[in-house]
């Protein structure tokens, strides 16, 4: 089986636009934050999937169109990639908060359907999010879970690592990473 870093896109991977009502609808508006493509390219190096998973409610309020979403996500992966941070697959939730879905963070879903695409081993799998939401969905597949907060002092809240950045995450993951070896042996 395959373990996955599953990452969250606004304020994990580029900058989170300013206000909850605010998207990212154009590729020129994605602004990508300092340290993710080392981060990124640390955890393709550890043997990791990246998977993104990304609750993108503008496109239920028609302010992009998947077709412009995905062109979006295609270049961010294309970019990364050039440097040598691969991004393995991309889940995105395009609908509104209600009805309820099944695929919108906390609620599991893109994180299940990627273990079965990718034959993940979800207890071996990290969820990283800026949000409780990121860390719920994260604890409901059965992953362990960092939070990107700016002030990591300050953290509260259930995740199993707090960090200020994507970067300062990966030493927390991969001091685990021997851990989860070391349990699957015995």
């Amino acid at each position: 089986m395959n373990r996955a870093v599953f990452l969250d896109r606004d304020g994990v991977i580029n900058r989170k636009p300013y206000s909850d009502d605010d998207y990212i609808t154009r590729w020129e508006e994605m602004e990508i934050l300092p340290g993710v493509t080392e981060a990124i390219t640390g955890l393709n190096r550890a043997g990791y999937r990246v998977i993104v998973v990304t609750n993108q409610r503008g496109i239920a309020k028609g302010l992009v169109t998947a077709a412009e979403l995905e062109s979006i996500h295609k270049r961010m992966c294309e970019q990364l990639g050039r440097v040598g941070a691969r991004i393995d697959a991309v889940f995105c939730c395009p609908h509104e908060l209600v009805p309820p879905c099944s695929c919108r963070k906390p609620e599991p879903g893109m994180l299940l359907e990627a273990a079965r695409r990718f034959n993940i081993d979800l207890t071996a799998s990290w969820m990283i999010g800026d949000s409780e939401k990121d860390i719920e969905a994260g604890k409901r597949a059965g992953c362990r879970t960092v939070r990107l907060i700016a002030d990591a002092t300050s953290a509260n809240g259930t995740a199993d690592v707090v960090a200020s950045s994507l970067l300062s995450a990966i030493p927390a993951i991969l001091e685990h990473q021997s851990d989860l070896i070391y349990i699957r042996r015995f």
